[in-house]
């Protein structure tokens, strides 16, 4: 009587030989490569550009004051991922990819929008507020979006759920947002070395107290939408093609939204800024800042209430599960160990 194998064998060619090796271009070290280049690239073309419109002295100084928030933001995007945390290569890959290949890509491709717009309609002032309200939030969402969707595809046993959504879009926008306030700062600088303005009343210092002081979680706020919808589509069933298609979509589009929004505030009166920031983007932050730990807690409560089985199958001490499902028994046991350790 015929007996199934106890273990899957390999897969045969139709000549039942040894399986075809891949491809070149599937190796990994030439993927890692590829892209490695592909940053190194666009690193090195947006710093030209960045400086080539600020000055060297303004690049110095809107990178000095443009770091400012990032070690923060960074840091409250590892924190939320401390439960289960995705690997180190994810963050410096999306901080990379915000900084270099998104920067690059709304650089070139806002600049030309905003040209084009001009020329047909010989109207430069509107075409700046075109293209800073309609053209820059689809530009820059569907370019940090990029990064999302490359981790999502190409790394979907780390992207498990709405947390790793959020924290890779985060850092994704942080990187962004860091090169974005380099050429901002640096061409206030500027501006004020033409006129001799300094201290507080300087271009420089508004530029950098509402963009580093008071919305310094703008664009992660933005791009955290796409996160959440490409986690949610990560905690949907394979077979559920269209929602897997649809909720990034969603999430793309309330992203551009809400970036529109931000970006035309100048356009609703003279306070329209501040009326956007406190009635909008101020509870937006928080209700989004809110979700994301309370999935962070139900990722813990999930641990607790799952792990009791194997302690019953006899794959865990009896204490594990609450020390898992516990950040400080986390960081209690990590003490304990580095001393027993040491």
């Amino acid at each position: 009587m015929a007996t199934c194998p106890p273990y899957p064998t390999h897969p045969t060619g139709p000549t039942g030989g040894a399986p075809r090796p891949a491809h070149w271009w599937h190796r990994r070290w030439v993927r890692y490569g590829a892209l490695s280049t592909l940053l190194a690239l666009s690193g090195l073309v947006i710093l030209a550009l960045v400086r080539e419109q600020t000055g060297t002295e303004g690049f110095l100084v809107g990178l000095g004051l443009a770091v400012l928030p990032v070690p923060l933001l960074v840091a409250s995007f590892r924190w939320l991922d401390r439960v289960e945390p995705g690997p180190w290569r994810h963050l410096l890959f999306s901080f990379a990819w915000g900084a270099c290949a998104a920067a690059l890509i709304a650089i070139v491709a806002n600049s030309f929008a905003t040209r084009w717009i001009a020329t047909a309609t010989a109207d430069p002032s509107h075409a700046d507020t075109l293209g800073a309200t309609v053209i820059a939030p689809v530009v820059e969402e569907m370019a940090k979006a990029a990064a999302v969707l490359l981790v999502f595809l190409f790394r979907r046993r780390d992207f498990t759920g709405i947390v790793d959504g959020v924290v890779i879009a985060g850092v994704t926008a942080t990187g962004f947002a860091f090169t974005e306030n380099i050429l901002y700062l640096g061409t206030a600088f500027g501006t004020d070395q033409l006129s001799g303005d300094s201290g507080i009343a300087s271009v420089t210092a508004a530029t950098f107290f509402v963009r580093v002081i008071m919305s310094p979680f703008a664009h992660p706020l933005f791009t955290v939408l796409t996160g959440i919808g490409f986690g949610i589509a990560a905690l949907s069933g394979e077979r559920q093609h269209v929602r897997r298609v649809l909720l990034p979509l969603a999430g793309l589009l309330l992203a551009m939204g809400m970036h529109a929004l931000w970006n035309g505030s100048s356009a609703f009166g003279e306070f329209g800024f501040f009326a956007v920031y406190a009635a909008f983007m101020v509870p937006a932050f928080g209700l989004l800042t809110w979700l994301a730990i309370w999935t962070r807690q139900r990722e813990l409560r999930t641990v607790r209430e799952e792990l009791p089985a194997y302690v019953v199958a006899g794959w865990l001490a009896p204490g594990e599960p609450f020390a898992l499902g516990s950040m400080r028994a986390r960081r209690v046991a990590r003490r304990y160990a580095r001393r027993v350790g040491g």
